[in-house]
């Protein structure tokens, strides 16, 4: 059950979405690389930034100002597909035998 600590954020990136170019880079299955990293230790989580220019464009106002994102966030349309190539990039020599 989660657990109602205060303000969610909800936003709404369809129309910038629609005009960003679709990125086609295959992905994995989420359901089999979870199943894959069951048991592990440990987890690791990197952000990829965003580019100073491009910063306005996922701006978001709420009741307590106005605000932007300086990682890349998930709700962007080519976020995943993005961070997936920067992983393979970085780490093709070692991916299958030790990088989940």
């Amino acid at each position: 059950m989660r657990q109602v600590t205060g303000w969610r954020k909800c936003m709404d990136y369809k129309k910038l979405n629609a005009w960003t170019e679709k990125d086609h880079f295959p992905m994995p299955f989420v359901d089999q690389r979870l199943d894959r990293l069951a048991g592990k230790g440990w987890y690791y989580f990197l952000d990829i930034s965003i580019v100073p220019e491009d910063q306005e464009k996922p701006t978001f106002t709420c009741p307590y100002g106005t605000f932007t994102f300086k990682r890349m966030s998930f709700w962007l349309c080519n976020a995943p597909t993005i961070f997936q190539r920067c992983m393979m990039s970085i780490f093709s020599d070692i991916v299958e035998d030790t990088i989940e």
